[in-house]
């Protein structure tokens, strides 16, 4: 199989279900956002080290090929998405506050503003963070009323910030040992 099929030539690509619209219209403006969201998180992943972590990030990743597929998809065609696989649900936003709620336990919260760049860990996740901000807003075109991908969005830009600080605390604590 090659990789490159000449479709797109012409400034048009296919969704998934079918259909083709201008490489400029909302849904890849919105799908290709998350998509460097996905990149930005896998460049964080890059410097971890401990497999928790490790395994988090993955999944944030593989969530995001669901968000990715929703928007990829002409709102005629919506029926045919499979919640957690290719539509994102309520479950994966409530999951992803229970992580925040989770690491933001591990660490004492820093009462005023943060400048990122404290280790390079922090500073990559608060690069992811800022994307899926990017891609947040992307997808406000897109957005259909009955959609889950906003508020996951929202929320993902959240935990990325609350790992970052994590991160940031266990620098701290290791090196005032």
């Amino acid at each position: 199989m090659k990789i490159y099929t000449k479709t797109g030539d012409d400034g048009t690509t296919g969704l998934l279900y079918g259909g083709r619209v201008d490489k400029g219209s909302v849904l890849p403006t919105a799908y290709g956002a998350v998509d460097e969201a996905q990149a930005a998180i896998g460049l964080a992943r890059a410097a971890v080290t401990d497999s928790e972590l490790d395994g988090l990030l993955t999944t944030l990743c593989r969530d995001l090929y669901v968000a990715m597929a929703e928007l990829a998809t002409l709102p005629e065609n919506r029926t045919k998405l499979e919640p957690g696989v290719t539509l994102v649900t309520t479950e994966m936003v409530t999951a992803l506050e229970l992580l925040i709620d989770d690491a933001n336990a591990r660490f004492e919260a820093p009462a005023e503003f943060t400048v990122p760049g404290q280790t390079e860990l922090s500073a990559r996740l608060d690069w992811a963070r800022v994307i899926v901000r990017r891609a947040e807003r992307a997808s406000l075109a897109a957005h259909l009323q009955d959609s889950q991908v906003l508020p996951y969005l929202n929320r993902l830009s959240d935990l990325l910030w609350t790992l970052a600080r994590w991160q940031e605390g266990q620098s701290l604590l290791s090196r005032e040992s």
